[in-house]
């Protein structure tokens, strides 16, 4: 049994499977009919991506039921990144949340599906056009909000500024993905050119005072990051937002 592939296959598994359900929580109240239905469908792929990642899992444990990864197992278990586990806020803060995490998820599907593991490389293949419409839909939103009223701008700023601290973790690999042979700098790289579309809308990435938060692969999640920042802000006070 491949434990490393395991993890990993789960950090895939979770992530998904919590950002699913993080954008279901929209459904029936987007903004207009149109992008309720939207979301609700990236919702389902987001879903269905997890699934096969827990049916993978599931095999390489040797058991045939992957529900019991996906619902019984203890929220330290859990391998997913923190940034797709915060809150959804405004309809800003979810639209960023989502391009943040889907041009990402392309590129690592780029390099999976020309991996050494077969079944991921498949799921990768049979996922990556998903995505690529995931990516064009988010950040079409995130130019018409960031280029359009005063009050949309303002939205989209507080929403770079509360999700950018846990954009860093995605290039941190966990000790599971160190075997993985993923170009972790690569993606980085090509990432961070990609995501330069927030400039593009004159929204200024945040200048952050303290270490990213990079644990959520390894079971470290919200509400223990939200007892940590507490501990921090009675240290430094004033010093961070």
């Amino acid at each position: 049994m491949n434990s490393q592939l395991i993890d990993y296959t789960l950090h895939l598994a979770d992530t998904t499977l919590i950002l699913s359900q993080r954008n279901s929580e929209w459904c029936g109240h987007g903004p207009v009919l149109e992008q309720d239905i939207a979301i609700t469908n990236i919702s389902l792929d987001l879903l269905g991506q997890s699934r096969n990642f827990y049916q993978y899992a599931a095999q390489l444990i040797g058991d045939s039921d992957e529900n019991k990864l996906a619902y019984l197992r203890k929220e330290r278990e859990f391998k997913n990144l923190l940034l797709v586990e915060q809150a959804n806020g405004d309809w800003g803060q979810t639209i960023l949340r989502q391009y943040l995490f889907s041009q990402f998820q392309y590129l690592l599907f780029e390099q999976l599906q020309n991996g050494n593991d077969e079944q991921l490389a498949a799921i990768a293949a049979k996922s990556i056009k998903e995505t690529a419409y995931h990516v064009r839909w988010s950040s079409e939103w995130v130019i018409r909000l960031g280029d359009g009223t005063e009050e949309s701008r303002n939205r989209m700023i507080n929403a770079v500024d509360e999700l950018w601290r846990y954009t860093g973790e995605m290039f941190i690999p966990a000790v599971y993905e160190e075997e993985m042979n993923i170009d972790f700098s690569k993606i980085k790289k090509e990432w961070e050119n990609k995501v330069s579309i927030i400039g593009a809308v004159k929204i200024t990435k945040p200048e952050l005072l303290f270490d990213i938060v990079s644990e959520g692969g390894t079971g470290f999640h919200l509400f223990e990051y939200c007892a940590q920042k507490i501990c921090i802000i009675k240290q430094y006070g004033a010093q961070i937002k």
